[in-house]
């Protein structure tokens, strides 16, 4: 699903235009961004939450020049589901859709 379908699916269910679906989520995903830039985690109930995860420092390598790089410790963003969440997914009689080269042609 894409965020079209989100936005579609949600005018259907609401009976709110699809421009102010589009604007609100819009606004949702920069301030989430922000708040993460931020270093501050976004905790939605019911959901799930938006964290920071610590990578430590490693070596990796070049492996074009054969080369030992120092990657340094960082911070990258992850998603946690709530238990309600992982839950309601666990319990799904949904197969898994297998998606393909073909399902993404289908969408550009």
């Amino acid at each position: 699903m894409r965020k079209a379908d989100v936005v579609t699916n949600i005018a259907e269910k609401t009976g709110i235009p699809k421009v102010d679906i589009l604007v609100t989520l819009e606004a949702f995903f920069k301030e989430v961004k922000a708040s993460m830039v931020e270093g501050e985690p976004v905790y939605v109930r019911g959901f799930g939450s938006f964290i920071l995860k610590k990578r430590a420092a490693k070596i990796g390598r070049n492996i074009k020049k054969n080369v030992a790089v120092e990657i340094p410790e960082h911070f990258i963003p992850a998603f946690k589901p709530a238990k309600e969440f992982v839950q309601a997914v666990k319990e799904s009689k949904h197969e898994l859709r297998e998606h393909s080269a073909v399902d993404v042609e289908d969408r550009d």
